[in-house]
């Protein structure tokens, strides 16, 4: 067993202060700050092969001692944006304290809720044929996108696809500006998304007790983590959206020999083309009631979608924003909350042509007040009536907001 410690996921970037500012002019470009490569070995020295499977126990984890806070944003909608920018876009931050496994935050009052620690980056280093295949598919994406996906008429965060770029590359020993950091610099990928390495794809569920069964693609595997989330929902809406935090791992490998072939089937054209596998650990907050937002293919304009499940889940984030501010929050408020509170998000049905149906559930329990649906009216007052709201910036953009013109104010 080894440890591993890890900064927040921007370096330090953003502060625990009382401005969204840092949020605003944050640079992207240095994303993300990971703890790695580390070379991984059996018990007699041999290390892990293309083709093997390499499993990793996560056996502790948890805020870095001495930096028992986090941060859950939105970014402004010219850089970076989110799932709801064209709803949200100007740039916005909530910073939450913890105490032992609760967290709270002083910008969204009237909620305490457990986390479900986890790392939202864990992977292995990809071959140079896979990274070729990344850029080449990443790449008509970015270029060609915005004329054949329908999605981009609904979903507004861009770029597309985040290419690779020699702006803040960070290659280790190599000297930057020689040929070699240049050649590296145009085609070393980016950490954004998670891909068949595993890598970003901010899984809430892995926390302690859990166990991830990474491919490898190259000698050693050099496997590398971070992006440390003290809590985060399904979805990770707001992008910035878990609470983000610095912290540690403790983590156990072992090498299962020849384990891509013998358990994984590969879903594309070549045998690269696989995903990671992963258990759920028996460490994770239970509630017993839930109040669950649907949403379906159909749009804020009420453009009817063909089984989207994208356009679903947009939805059924809408509604629970704009139900739970009736009790007091700001839409930003809640926005922010969904992100990282314990939400969970489900595919619900995805063959009932022409709707799939997406639902979002959230515990009740973290909330200091009911908030079910009654026979007398929404209560009002100052009870519930929730002040200091999250720091934000203006939107100094001319990008067009989308508006729902039955939502409430």
């Amino acid at each position: 067993m080894f440890r591993v410690e890890m900064v927040d996921w921007t370096g330090g970037a953003i502060k625990d202060d009382n401005s969204a500012l840092d949020i605003k002019l944050v640079d992207l470009s240095n994303v993300h700050y990971l703890s790695g490569p580390i070379r991984v070995v059996d018990n007699d020295g041999l290390p892990a092969l293309p083709g093997d499977l390499l499993a990793v126990e996560i056996c502790n984890l948890g805020p870095l001692p001495g930096d028992e806070w986090g941060f859950t944003a939105t970014f402004d909608r010219e850089n970076g944006g989110g799932f709801l920018t064209d709803h949200f876009p100007h740039a916005t931050k909530a910073i939450w304290y913890f105490e032992g496994i609760y967290a709270y935050s002083p910008q969204i009052p009237g909620v305490r809720f457990p986390g479900i620690t986890h790392p939202g980056i864990i992977g292995t280093a990809p071959s140079m044929e896979l990274l070729n295949i990344w850029n080449e598919r990443e790449r008509d994406v970015e270029e060609n996108g915005l004329q054949s996906l329908k999605l981009c008429e609904v979903l507004h965060s861009r770029p597309l696809a985040n290419l690779p770029t020699p702006r803040n590359c960070h290659l280790g020993k190599i000297e930057k500006g020689s040929n070699e950091w240049e050649k590296i610099a145009r085609e070393a990928a980016r950490t954004i998304p998670g891909r068949e390495n595993g890598g970003n794809c901010d899984i809430k569920n892995l926390s302690r007790g859990s166990k991830v069964y990474l491919p490898v693609f190259v000698e050693g595997a050099n496997l590398s983590t971070g992006d440390m989330h003290f809590s985060q929902g399904d979805g990770e809406v707001s992008l910035c959206g878990a609470i983000e935090m610095s912290g540690f791992l403790e983590l156990k490998c072992d090498i299962i020999r020849g384990g891509m072939k013998e358990y994984l089937t590969p879903m594309g054209p070549t045998p690269l083309h696989v995903n990671p596998i992963f258990e759920i650990g028996p460490v994770e907050p239970r509630f017993s009631e839930w109040l669950v937002f649907e949403g379906i293919s159909v749009d804020e304009h009420g453009k009817q979608h063909y089984l989207d499940a994208t356009v679903a889940y947009k939805r059924a984030v809408l509604n629970a924003i704009d139900y739970i501010s009736k009790f007091g929050y700001s839409k930003e408020q809640v926005y922010l909350l969904l992100s990282c509170c314990p939400c969970e998000g489900r595919i619900s049905g995805i063959v009932d042509a022409p709707n799939a149906c997406a639902t979002l559930a959230i515990p009740t329990a973290i909330f200091d007040q009911d908030i079910r649906p009654k026979n007398n009216k929404v209560p009002v007052g100052p009870r519930v009536v929730r002040k200091p709201d999250v720091f934000k910036c203006t939107y100094d953009g001319n990008l067009p907001i989308t508006k729902n013109a039955s939502a409430s104010s």
